[in-house]
């Protein structure tokens, strides 16, 4: 592993540098005041602290935002925008007319960054205490992966400092021994709507981190030589991740504004502009040339290997937990920027078998999901493959980490195992019954729900090459293997298992509840009733034309049985797919689990929800 090395300051003076400052503060409020709305203050407060970063530390090439070894900075304290966007300006990459652009309808510069829209910024931010989280995985990816010697910086807000997902990052920062990474607290003492937890308590600060394993530096943030000072100690070399905790004032710079509560997301009036202007002096247009970065590239890693799928013989069982594991680890020879992270529950998902295979491309995050999804995110929005895996229930604590993913452009993939009652005697607490729906309201997300081993190791296996969010639940119980191993699988498709002429009725499953529809589809058979059985694998993006067709070849009859809540699930997600179509709409009975579990064997439970084979019988049945 490289060691870490220093640069050395550009030739800057401390004219030059509050000189700087203060046309990042005049130019956060022109820009806020063009708009009408936005975080001056938020803004004007950290500015000498990022003034100093971009004149002397920052190594950045912005004609080449995907530069491997470019250094990474996240404004964690999103709103503070209008600063980043004025150090923009100020790097030259975007004229004066852009910024005051600001919050305008079509403009780039919008009122928290998004790289939909940004080359410059990695990660949407706004929703607080995911930027520190998030910078984890990208450190862990140049210390870890490529083996490069960039440096993420995270610009955090004193509020944000409440949220646990930020000491979860703290955590395994220190874990990892992150020595890449320097958060900068802007500790301004005033939240949204007054004084924050801890104010200008920097001790109570340092101790919190210094007990996570940091290195904590104290400082006055509008200090210049002491913010040169604080830099220059967080990058000499040592095996612990720094924070620079500054204390500075709201609205610092500016008489009426400093550290004056009431101001948190408020304009300038043009009459206030004017008066900032009369302290602040006119902005002096200054262009600062960033320093280079080294033209390192990632190292080669390990070699790749031809893709050899696991297969799986018809006539035996196997979970699709373990069909998982055993596709990643596979993928893992295949493609070596692919990484894997659990949340402790390897054994479990079965991405140890992954572990086993690549150990130093596997990073534990523990029982801190949260931290799970944003380090998938850094990883993700660098380029890697990342895959994360827990329990699909608790990917809830992390909800907003995967929908802040989804304005982050970025790409991972999530796995959620122990889903439904089926799991058994576990009891509810561990029972995914909202997954589906959770992540099929996710921005252009794909959700999966194979059946058997040789499907989910394809499926897999499409998951990545497959851009944005995507979502695979797999089953605890071990079911029959139900296609060949050779079978192929498309997302956004499905599987017609049973069809005839003489079709009365159409059932729709996916996961453990096909199983059960098989079942009872031999038996409405012996019945002298033949039902058509679809297996929807893909639950987003759904095949609408199969489901049309079904429907209305079956006299437009449709079961929909699944292991989840009733709502948001395969039964809506059938629903919405006849939503738009001009034919008649179908007659649809849906059996999905409606009243609270408890612990008993996955036959029982699956009895007591309604959704095994003799309840889908009685429906089928019941619907004719």
């Amino acid at each position: 592993m490289p060691t870490q090395s220093v640069a050395t300051p550009a030739p800057s003076s401390l004219e030059q540098l509050r000189s700087l400052a203060a046309q990042l503060r005049m130019d956060s409020i022109r820009c806020t005041t063009r708009a009408g709305s936005g975080h001056p203050t938020s803004s004007m407060s950290a500015a000498d602290l990022m003034a100093v970063l971009m004149v002397e530390h920052l190594r950045y090439d912005w004609r080449n935002p995907r530069h491997p070894n470019n250094d990474r900075l996240i404004f964690s304290k999103g709103h503070a925008c209008p600063l980043l966007y004025s150090m923009y300006k100020a790097a030259g990459v975007m004229s004066d007319d852009d910024l005051l652009r600001l919050r305008t309808l079509g403009s780039p510069l919008q009122g928290h960054p998004n790289p939909h829209v940004l080359p410059w910024v990695d990660v949407a931010t706004g929703s607080l205490g995911q930027g520190l989280a998030i910078g984890v995985g990208m450190a862990l990816n140049g210390k870890y992966v490529d083996f490069l010697p960039y440096r993420v910086w995270v610009l955090l807000g004193d509020s944000e400092m409440a949220e646990g997902s930020v000491w979860e990052a703290f955590d395994k920062a220190s874990h990892y021994q992150l020595n890449n990474l320097i958060a900068i607290l802007d500790m301004n003492r005033l939240g949204q709507r007054g004084p924050t937890d801890l104010g200008w308590n920097s001790g109570a600060y340092a101790a919190r981190a210094r007990a996570f394993g940091w290195r904590a530096i104290e400082i006055n943030g509008h200090d210049i030589s002491a913010i040169r000072d604080a830099y220059a100690e967080a990058l000499r070399p040592n095996d612990q991740p720094v924070v620079v905790i500054a204390k500075t004032e709201k609205g610092h710079g500016v008489s009426f504004l400093a550290n004056k509560d009431n101001w948190h997301g408020k304009a300038l009036s043009i009459e206030e502009e004017k008066k900032a202007w009369a302290e602040l002096g006119r902005p002096a247009n200054l262009v600062i040339p960033v320093r280079q970065p080294e033209n390192i590239q990632p190292s080669a890693g390990a070699v790749a290997v031809p893709l050899k799928l696991p297969a799986y013989a018809l006539g035996t069982a196997q979970a699709t937990r373990k069909a998982y594991g055993d596709a990643l680890a596979a993928l893992g020879g295949h493609y070596t920027d692919l990484v894997a992270l659990d949340a402790e529950v390897s054994n479990s998902t079965h991405a140890d078998e992954f572990k086993k295979a690549h150990p130093t491309r596997f990073f534990e995050m523990y029982i801190s999901e949260q931290q799970l999804v944003s380090a998938a995110v850094g990883f993700g929005v660098l380029g890697k493959k990342a895959f994360a895996s827990t329990f699909a229930a608790f990917f809830t604590r992390a909800y907003d980490q995967i929908r802040m993913a989804a304005i982050s452009n970025a790409t991972i993939r999530l796995v959620g195992s122990h889903a439904g009652v089926s799991i058994g005697p576990d009891g509810p607490s561990q029972m995914a019954l909202e997954d589906l729906a959770m992540m099929r309201a996710v921005y252009a997300s794909t959700v999966l729900y194979p059946s058997d081993p040789n499907q989910t190791a394809r499926l897999v296996a499409l998951m990545a090459q497959q851009p944005g969010i995507s979502y695979m639940r797999t089953t605890r119980e071990k079911t029959p293997v139900l296609y060949d191993p050779q079978e192929e699988f498309t997302i956004g498709g499905c599987k017609v298992l049973r069809q005839s002429g003489q079709d009365r009725l159409t059932i729709i499953a996916a996961g453990i509840t096909l199983h059960e529809s098989i079942k009872a589809c031999a038996a409405l058979a012996g019945d002298g009733i033949a039902a058509r059985l679809v297996d929807l694998y893909s639950v987003k993006p759904i095949d609408k034309q199969t489901l049309r067709r079904a429907a209305s070849e079956t006299g437009n009859k449709l079961i929909v049985v699944e292991d989840h809540w009733p709502e948001g699930g395969l039964g809506d997600a059938v629903l919405e797919a006849f939503a738009d179509s001009p034919a008649p709409r179908p007659l649809v009975c849906h059996l999905a689990v409606r009243n609270m579990p408890g612990s008993g064997t996955p036959a029982e439970l699956m009895d007591a929800a309604g959704i095994d084979a003799a309840h889908i019988i009685q429906a089928a049945k019941a619907i004719l």
